[in-house]
């Protein structure tokens, strides 16, 4: 499976219920669908697949997962989400695939980007945590509708930041000075 292919699974979960491509459309960019919505349609989308298909799907969404391993975006999360454990940064991940390939590569690039992302922007005011575990199981999930069985597990788990490169994420200068968009939807302005 390649990265186009990836994606495509992705965009047609994210367009509606039927995947619908209908002409004028929305694209994947463009849809604020609820991640729990798009991880259920994503398991329907690739139950039409062959299980080999499935199995390749997972292995790419382990490099995925791999690529978003950067401690910035780590600290994003904890931002974001009031604090973030290992699973938390995991379930935030998912949440990322959920957004779309756009979403992700940019919050991979430049983490302070995810400050203009809609759903970003209601976390601020509603205090909603970011995640959806669902789309890391899409995968096992529909495996076990095809196949009958447990998805053959690569052995590898999501990838992580080494601790080494890890810095205080309840500091809040240095927040602002890494994340400071981000910075100014979710914590109080600094004294003068």
């Amino acid at each position: 499976m390649n990265t186009e292919q990836f994606w495509a699974a992705v965009d047609l979960a994210r367009r509606g219920p039927a995947g619908s491509s209908a002409p004028g459309g929305p694209s994947g960019a463009e849809v604020d669908a609820a991640p729990a919505e798009v991880a259920a349609r994503l398991v329907d989308v690739l139950a039409t697949g062959a299980p080999e298909a499935i199995v390749a799907w997972d292995r790419h969404l382990e490099r995925v997962l791999t690529a978003s391993a950067k401690v910035d975006l780590w600290a994003t999360a904890y931002l974001i989400n009031g604090g973030c454990s290992d699973e938390g940064f995991d379930h935030f991940r998912g949440w990322l695939v959920a957004q779309g390939r756009r979403t992700l590569a940019d919050a991979v690039a430049d983490p302070d980007s995810l400050a203009g992302v809609p759903a970003v922007r209601r976390a601020a005011s509603t205090g909603a945590e970011l995640g959806c575990v669902e789309i890391l199981r899409a995968a096992g999930v529909a495996y076990r509708r095809v196949a009958g069985a447990d998805l053959p597990r690569s052995g590898a788990g999501p990838a992580r930041p080494g601790f080494d490169d890890f810095w205080d994420f309840d500091d809040e200068d240095e927040i602002r000075r890494r994340l400071p968009r981000l910075a100014a939807l979710f914590t109080e302005p600094p004294e003068e």
